[in-house]
């Protein structure tokens, strides 16, 4: 469940991003996932490892009817409590 909120948080950037930037079309994407603090108490039973498979699901699935629509993802997984946009592609 938690990948599916994340998956929707990043499309949601990536659109801001891109309406920002006057992109039509996103081809790519450049994440960095680590595992994702679901609360920000510091407790470590309050954090998820994040599945790189159902965060793609999650990305595509919400991806539908909007510019990052097919969007090529490299999601690489890094030491840490978060997530970062390294880059996004597009004309």
């Amino acid at each position: 469940m938690h990948d599916f909120l994340l998956a929707k948080e990043i499309v949601d950037e990536v659109l801001h991003i891109a309406r920002s930037n006057k992109l039509e079309k996103v081809e790519k994407i450049v994440l960095e996932i680590g595992q994702i603090a679901l609360a920000h108490d510091g407790h470590e039973e309050h954090v998820e490892d994040i599945s790189v498979e159902n965060l793609t699901f999650g990305i595509e699935s919400i991806a539908k009817g909007t510019p990052v629509e097919g969007a090529k993802l490299e999601i690489s997984k890094v030491q840490g409590e978060h997530w970062m946009l390294k880059s996004i592609e597009g004309k």
